[in-house]
């Protein structure tokens, strides 16, 4: 998977994480996707949820520089709304063992 993808997957989950996803975090996201240079359909892709499979390996095997950047990225995120629910707390703890943080 390619990794600008599966970095906004991953980005995407944890906004998602409880159950909504507001005006401020989808703007996050967009901004996201674009400084990345998603294609259209990868957009869209990340936007529905939709092949997501590999995402997590994919972030998993990035350089430890990339992977401190995505979980920058992902407090960014949850904070984008100005409130952290569980959910997004939990996604977070998870993530950043996941990924050896």
């Amino acid at each position: 998977m390619n990794p600008s993808l599966a970095y906004c997957h991953v980005v995407a989950s944890v906004l998602a994480a409880d159950g909504r996803m507001d005006e401020s975090e989808r703007e996050f996201l967009n901004q996201l996707m674009a400084k990345l240079g998603l294609s259209e359909q990868e957009r869209e892709d990340v936007v529905h949820f939709e092949n997501t499979n590999g995402a997590e390996e994919a972030v998993q095997a990035m350089p430890e520089q990339e992977r401190r950047q995505l979980m920058d990225d992902v407090l960014g995120a949850v904070l984008a709304d100005g409130k952290i629910s569980p959910l997004e707390q939990q996604l977070v703890h998870r993530l950043t063992e996941v990924l050896g943080l």
